[in-house]
């Protein structure tokens, strides 16, 4: 702690570009971005999310990192030790897809490069643009430790990685075997399941005929891949469908290639889909794989991993996929063998790097078996050991983990985590080594060969959470910061990476790997719609942070957010953060200015003691927010919290507190100082977690305002979070100021509701015996709040004329004569007019949404927007009535 320095001025306008990059450099500096390990404290940790090293800053990443770091800010102000720990994956088909593309430009593949050469590429361009998207981060003040800043593909993550397959492998717990894969033919590459984007797209169903060898008949098939009839190894129907009993054990002859194959009988088939009859493609469906796993069928593959068709295919070898499809339909209808095609609306599968459409194909692939590794991670999020917000997101938890299948872990790219298996030439045997082998663990032979796929990206990052802090080793940090406290990220990636997370981190580091994992939703754009670049509706956070600052997008971002729900964000929203951010400076500079005034601050009592009903109200009101800002805080209520201070600093503080105080200042008595001073000054630091630049420089300037009294931390970062006093809870003094509020609020809507001008007084003659004393003893605040004058008061009922308005009050009445100043038949006229236009418009408007043809064709957000409207018609409508009423 040190004493406050001499006064310091801020400018007339918050130049947020210069004191941005200044703030943070000097958070850098001080070090205390790095957490000291304190074996008495418990720790408050969260990991971050790493984003791909070939990535861009986007909203998704900016939303996070505005929730990861207000977290981590309130933490490190309540005095925890607090690490919010960075990092970038090395994110597989993605950056390999970027850097092919670049070599490329020179006319090369990476096959000609070759494996070696292409991977050094692949590090230069992660040496050279890698460290971007930290810079990026720095830019939304993140306050990261940055000297534990970790990447997939670092040593200690590396490490992990290979004892986890090597553990994994020897309890049996990941294997090889020939399964149906999604494989994509221009990534060439196996993905799992979770990486598949299925679009609904309109195809086509081809119906077509298998003739029985004998003539007994025809079984009628329905299919959408026409050319994988090439690779059928038999027809079946259901057993209990009586169409086709009869043909059960018989061969049916294959169209195009004239091969025998059996019908069997198996339960799976769908009796009421297409025509009943199924072509059983073992090798290119994960339906029919089962189907000739239990039928013992021949597996055919008839493709190869680029998308053509290999030896198996006959006369369609090397051509494309698509072009077979079409070339087969025709043959088949040559033939007479295709009975129709039907439009068939249907889920596709799409590689989500490259959109090309997946091909189910048989392959032989590296599995994790998931259901052992499960159990546990099912039963910490059960018994409340891991605690899901929001809670809804329990029930898909469990859902997905209960019906989980075995993950494919192996990629057959040149860029990632190289699975450590070598394989014996001499015994066929396999090494599996969490060092590189010279020679085989089965026979001793020196002929091994690594094998060339590299795992999954999700791998490494299920490893994170222990990954980061040295796991396999037993270092400190390991064992002082797991389990983290917080993992926060999308909803939409709980299961690929959530999930495996903490399978593993129960499986490798023996405890859970976070105890709260909270999901935030996705950011879309103003219609509702998710964000991309390839729609052209992505908001570039650099851009917004450029033009409006980044307290003002991260603002925007929280505000209204709660938990797991997806946000809508606009223009509006982020300028209505901007001018929130402008209104704290402006009030800032306001209330510096007049300390400056003021004097010397040391007279002061400090912590000032409230007396002046003002001031006992704003202190109260203070020691409230802050109280509900602590509990929405602990509840990761965020937006909430938000909501909170927003209202305080800008209502209460501002336009009533800072306003009422004007009046006392005016008459010289500076008693309001060292309150407005004081509550300011907590507003900053309760503000910092959601605002962190804007409230570090202007803090700066405050404390040097200060009584000698006041110990200044080094920086607001690091200054403790308000603790409420419920000593000045005071519910008088908030009733009783409520009551000021109300009377001015009646009659500043009056005035606007007439048009008044601010310039002319109204009489305000008001009748609330309970409240006499605390209005006389107000009146001057009144008179200027309200433009009011004289402001009486009376016991019973204020004398009424024809020419005043009776306003009701919560706890009594406001009259106010309006001779002179208003013509009342006029008024009537001109209210009388506006209800019939709002009358009718609202009539409308009601019909258009409680009308079917509307609704079940309306897109939603076009649905909401008229609700809106009708919600604020009506909102004006009550109002013009109550006008009239009070008008006789």
């Amino acid at each position: 702690m040190t004493q406050p320095t001499q006064r310091r001025e801020i400018p007339k306008a918050y130049d947020f570009a210069s004191a941005e990059q200044r703030i943070y450099k000097l958070w850098m500096e001080s070090g205390h971005f790095t957490p000291k390990i304190d074996w008495s404290k418990k720790p408050f940790v969260i990991i971050m999310p790493p984003p791909n090293v070939t990535g861009q800053l986007h909203m998704g990443h900016a939303l996070t990192i505005a929730l990861e770091d207000l977290m981590t800010r309130w933490h490190r102000m309540k005095g925890d030790p607090t690490l919010y720990l960075p990092g970038t994956d090395h994110a597989g088909i993605a950056t390999q897809v970027v850097v092919e593309r670049e070599i490329k430009k020179d006319g090369l593949t990476r096959h000609d490069l070759g494996r070696e050469k292409f991977v050094k590429r692949v590090w230069e361009w992660v040496d050279q643009y890698g460290g971007r998207i930290y810079e990026q981060t720095k830019r939304l003040a993140a306050s990261c430790d940055w000297s534990r800043a970790a990447f997939t593909l670092d040593e200690g993550p590396s490490k992990a990685v290979r004892t986890t397959f090597v553990n994994l492998y020897n309890k049996g717990l990941i294997y090889r075997g020939e399964r149906i894969v999604n494989w994509c033919p221009k990534c060439m590459t196996a993905l799992s399941d979770l990486e598949v984007e299925h679009k609904e797209e309109d195809g086509k169903l081809y119906q077509i005929r298998y003739k029985m060898e004998d003539g007994s008949g025809e079984i009628i098939v329905a299919t959408t891949r026409p050319e994988t009839l090439l690779g059928d190894t038999a027809v079946a129907v259901n057993p209990n469908d009586e169409r086709f009993t009869k043909f059960i054990g018989k061969n049916a002859v294959l169209p195009v290639l004239g091969r025998l194959i059996p019908v069997i009988a198996d339960e799976a088939v769908d009796m009421a889909f297409g025509t009943g009859g199924l072509k059983v493609t073992p090798a290119h469906d994960p339906n029919d794989f089962l189907i000739g796993e239990r039928h013992k069928l021949p597996i055919v593959n008839v493709m190869n991993l680029d998308g053509t068709m290999n030896e198996n295919a006959g006369p369609y070898r090397g051509k494309d996929r698509f072009v077979t499809r079409k070339e087969i339909v025709e043959q088949l209808e040559r033939e007479e063998l295709l009975v129709k095609i039907e439009p068939h609306r249907h889920a596709v599968g799409h590689c989500g790097r490259s959109g090309d459409v997946l091909e189910p194909l048989i392959s032989k692939q590296w599995y994790m078996r998931m259901k052992p590794l499960a159990k546990p991670a099912i039963e910490a999020v059960r018994d409340g050991r891991v605690t899901i917000v929001p809670d809804r997101f329990s029930k898909v938890y469990f859902n997905w983990m209960d019906n989980i299948q075995d993950w494919c872990v192996s990629r057959q790219l040149w860029w990632g985590h190289r699975i450590p298996v070598w394989y014996c030439a001499k015994c066929g045997g396999e090494t599996v080594s969490v060092t590189d082998p010279t020679m085989c663990s089965k026979c001793g032979s020196s002929q091994i060969e690594r094998d060339p796929d590299v795992l999954d990206t999700w791998f490494s990052s299920a490893l994170w959470p222990h990954s980061t802090l040295g796991w396999p080793e037993k270092t400190d940090d390991l064992k002082y910061f797991y389990p983290s406290t917080v993992m926060e990220t999308g909803w939409d990636i709980l299961f690929f990476w959530v999930a495996r997370m903490m399978m593993m981190g129960i499986e490798n580091a023996g405890d859970i790997p976070f105890r709260t994992i909270y999901l935030h939703g996705l950011v879309l754009d103003p219609e509702g719609a998710k964000m991309s670049k390839s729609k052209g509706n992505a908001h570039d956070p650099l851009e917004i942070i450029d033009l409006y600052g980044a307290d003002a997008l991260r603002f925007a971002l929280t505000t209204g957010n709660s938990p797991g729900n997806n946000m809508r964000l606009n223009e509006s929203k982020i300028e209505s953060s901007r001018n929130f951010a402008n209104k704290l400076w402006n009030a800032s500079r306001y209330v510096m200015t007049n300390l400056e005034k003021g004097g010397s601050p040391d007279n002061w009592q400090w912590p000032p003691t409230p007396s002046h009903l003002e001031d006992r109200w704003i202190m109260s009101r203070l020691n409230r927010v802050t109280l509900q800002v602590e509990k929405c805080m602990a509840e990761f209520q965020f937006g909430e919290a938000q909501r909170e201070l927003y209202d305080f600093m800008w209502s209460e503080y501002c336009d009533w507190y800072l306003e009422m105080s004007k009046v006392r200042l005016r008459a010289g008595d500076n008693a309001p100082l060292p309150f407005l001073a004081y509550v300011l000054e907590k507003i900053l630091r309760l503000l910092h977690p959601f605002m962190p630049f804007i409230t570090e420089e202007v803090w700066q300037s405050v404390v040097t305002y200060m009584p000698r009294s006041f110990e200044k931390p080094e920086l607001l970062m690091v200054a403790e979070y308000p603790i409420a006093d419920t000593s000045l809870l005071d519910d008088r003094a908030e009733a009783e100021i409520g009551a000021i509020i109300d009377l001015v609020r009646a009659i500043r809507n009056l005035r606007a509701e007439f048009r008044i001008q601010q310039t002319q007084p109204v009489e305000a003659i008001v009748a609330a015996p309970d409240l006499r004393q605390v209005i006389e003893a107000e009146a001057d605040a009144i008179k200027t709040l309200a433009t009011s004058d004289p402001v009486r008061t009376v016991d019973g009922a204020a004398p009424s004329t024809k020419d005043s308005v009776v306003l009701v009050l919560p706890k009594g009445t406001v009259t106010i004569p309006l001779g002179g100043l208003v013509d009342i038949a006029k008024e009537i006229q001109r209210l009388l007019k506006e209800l019939e236009q709002l009358d009718k418009l609202s009539a409308g408007l009601s019909a258009r949404l409680n009308n079917p043809e509307f609704t079940s064709k309306a897109p939603e957000d076009v649905i909401e927007r008229e609700r809106e409207r009708l919600a604020t018609m009506e909102d004006r409508r009550a109002r013009v009535k109550e006008t009239l009423e009070r008008l006789g």
